[in-house]
């Protein structure tokens, strides 16, 4: 038999605190200091010295995943763009074995990035890439990347 108490301590629980439809993102990651991306001299410089393989694992080390600043998350797009149709055709497959999952699911989000506004012979360059960095990393890093909320 169930005890009658006179306790209402129950009803003062907010319910609608624990509702899926009132779920806010965690800001601590942008109280430190947000991320400005990688920097582009000194990818220019790994370029024009012929180490693109340097220059892609920099860009990547340094993506501004985590910032909400659509400007620095843009200039860091035009960096990656830029290393990855510097490359020749013959250096995707070594760079892509160069890279380790986390980085090789970053250089997917990048591709699927640059088809969105797609240059003069880009598409053409980055079909290569995906084509390369599914061949090594497989359909997971695809699910991973568009099933991520950053």
């Amino acid at each position: 038999m169930a005890k009658n108490t006179s306790s209402s301590a129950f009803r003062k629980i907010d319910v609608d605190q624990y509702n899926e439809d009132n779920y806010k993102e965690d800001d601590c990651g942008e109280s430190q200091s947000p991320p400005v991306g990688p920097d582009e001299k000194e990818i220019t410089n790994f370029i024009n010295q012929g180490k693109n393989i340097e220059a892609l694992k920099t860009v990547l080390r340094n993506a501004p995943i985590s910032s909400r600043n659509q400007m620095v998350k843009d200039a860091a797009l035009n960096v990656v763009m830029q290393v990855l149709l510097s490359m020749k055709s013959s250096q995707i497959e070594e760079a892509v074995n160069a890279l380790d999952r986390d980085q090789l699911d970053i250089l997917m989000k990048y591709i699927y990035r640059g088809f969105e506004t797609p240059s003069e012979g880009s598409s053409g360059q980055l079909l290569a890439w995906h084509e390369k960095v599914h061949a090594v990393a497989g359909v997971g890093c695809i699910v991973r990347v568009l099933t991520d909320k950053k």
